[in-house]
């Protein structure tokens, strides 16, 4: 596949935005590449940090198909918050998610994360609205807690179209923030919720 050798460099020229002291990268999965794209999110991260050491730099990265070298290459590259999304509960797993992606794994990659680079904070997020209930929710929660994870957000899930899964309930803002309680509660360092 393709990938623009300057985009390092054109990503990098954001630390130079005067009041910008977070930056979040997203990645699409580049199952494509042999190395699925770390590589590439390892060096707009290293870029990044040469231009502003102290710029702190979140990826949400793809589970790299489980392969603990390529989450190794990430961690490695001088960020500050290693996020993979969870997106929903177990049962839900396979309905929402790609066939190429597994609930263990995802918690496996997280839980490496912070095991190949120990005090590196780990982020990961779940979408209610899908048919979940309230015991898988916690569950889920308590297997990210499980897997060394210390930020959670929590959001409403959109149908983005008519060829998307439907929403089968609206989270009332109440629950939300009663989420977030039983987050704290579970010793997440912060829950959004």
């Amino acid at each position: 596949g393709w990938l623009d050798p300057g985009e390092a460099d054109k990503v990098a020229r954001f630390a130079e935005v005067p009041d910008l002291s977070y930056l979040v990268l997203t990645s699409v999965d580049r199952d494509d590449l042999p190395d699925l794209g770390s590589g590439h999110i390892a060096g707009v991260i290293r870029a990044l940090k040469a231009k502003r050491e102290f710029l702190l730099v979140e990826a949400l990265v793809p589970d790299f198909q489980g392969r603990e070298d390529c989450v190794e290459e990430v961690v490695e590259s001088g960020l500050d918050v290693f996020a993979h999304n969870l997106e929903t509960v177990e049962r839900l797993h396979r309905r929402v998610r790609d066939v190429r992606a597994r609930y263990r794994q995802s918690l496996d990659v997280l839980a490496f994360a912070l095991k190949a680079k120990p005090g590196l904070i780990t982020k990961s997020s779940l979408m209610l609205g899908l048919g979940e209930t309230h015991q898988e929710i916690r569950d889920a929660m308590a297997a990210l807690r499980g897997a060394g994870v210390e930020v959670l957000t929590l959001g409403q899930y959109l149908q983005p179209t008519r060829n998307h899964l439907s929403v089968q309930r609206w989270v009332s803002p109440e629950e939300f923030n009663r989420y977030r309680e039983v987050g704290l509660e579970m010793g997440f360092m912060e829950v959004a919720a």
